[in-house]
């Protein structure tokens, strides 16, 4: 069962990710879900296994997107990084906490695949920075608003399933 839902739960938020719905834009650009699913995976999980949802979902994003730069590598990042946080000294009120865990997650994301755009291009330097605030605020903000919608079901799923 559990597999089931963290399964389902990813092809989910891929197949989230080239939609847009009334309400989740801004300039262009909506919530960046698999980032969301990596942050809520790896939230009470060591950072080794949020280096595979990482991975996991950085795959089916370079899948559907076929871009040059890989997801794997900062959705990686953010899961390892995830995993990291101290649960008992930073995540004490859920909402708030996802909110701006899932806000530094995805500012560190988007320049992560910004560097990624640099070294393949390097000629386009000032173009790439200029888009790149635009696209960090923008999806660290969507993401972040969004982010309780992905995370409370799956952290009460996660959770009943850990108690049985």
């Amino acid at each position: 069962m559990n597999c089931l839902i963290t399964i389902s739960s990813l092809l989910l938020c891929g197949l989230l990710s080239p939609t847009r719905f009334q309400g989740t834009v801004l300039l262009g650009l909506g919530p960046h879900w698999l980032l969301i699913w990596v942050v809520a995976w790896s939230i009470k999980r060591p950072p080794w296994q949020g280096i595979i949802g990482g991975m996991a979902a950085g795959l089916i994003q370079d899948g559907m997107s076929l871009s040059s730069p890989s997801h794997v590598f900062s959705l990686a990042l953010v899961g390892f990084l995830t995993g990291r946080i101290d649960k008992e000294k930073y995540i004490q009120e859920d909402f708030i906490s996802i909110a701006l865990i899932v806000f530094v997650m995805a500012v560190i994301a988007e320049t992560f695949t910004a560097l990624q755009y640099t070294i393949l291009d390097f000629s386009r330097l000032t173009t790439i920075w200029t888009q790149h605030q635009t696209i960090a605020i923008v999806s660290a903000l969507l993401s972040s608003l969004w982010a309780p919608v992905v995370y409370y079901p799956l952290n009460y799923f996660w959770d009943k399933l850990d108690k049985d």
